[in-house]
């Protein structure tokens, strides 16, 4: 297997700045790196960072960059980090590209952070790499959910099929 990820930005890659005292967050470089290196990997891969984007800031003309990009590629499977706040906005413009896996997924804690989620959702998506052989899902919150059935539950903060 070969996949692709892409870092689109979001809490999951989350670093404290080195010019503004500790007091806010920036975007750095991708965790996916530092995530994969962690663990004895049985598959291929390559890491690209198309944006450094908090999710809030994310306009359709981003949206639609991934989106192209994902068609463009060779790559049948792909998953992409993500901010969890516009995560299924992102997941309903990529939609059901034809003949790829993309899972899109998150972070509510940066993976620089020993109590994040960062690892287990990536793992999740991977894990859906390699059982669902065409669509584009959310995997989140141990789940893997299509777009279009999907919500982030406001009271809870998980991502629930509807």
């Amino acid at each position: 297997m070969k996949v692709l990820f892409i870092q689109v930005g979001g809490t999951i890659d989350k670093d404290y700045p080195k010019l503004n005292k500790g007091y806010a967050f920036e975007i750095g470089e991708p965790a996916i790196s530092r995530i994969l290196e962690r663990n004895l990997l049985g598959f291929h891969y390559e890491i690209v960072s198309l944006m450094k984007k908090d999710s809030l800031d994310m306009t359709d003309q981003d949206r639609s960059k991934i989106r192209d990009y994902c068609m463009a590629s060779e790559y049948a499977k792909i998953v992409i980090t993500h901010g969890s706040d516009t995560l299924v906005e992102t997941a309903k413009v990529i939609g059901q590209i034809k003949g790829k896996t993309i899972m899109l997924t998150a972070a509510y804690r940066p993976e620089r952070f020993s109590n994040s989620d960062a690892d287990f959702n990536i793992g999740v998506a991977v894990g859906g790499l390699n059982n669902i052989s065409e669509g584009t899902f959310i995997a989140m919150n141990g789940l893997l959910i299509p777009p279009d059935q999907c919500y982030k539950n406001e009271k809870t903060g998980r991502f629930q099929q509807r």
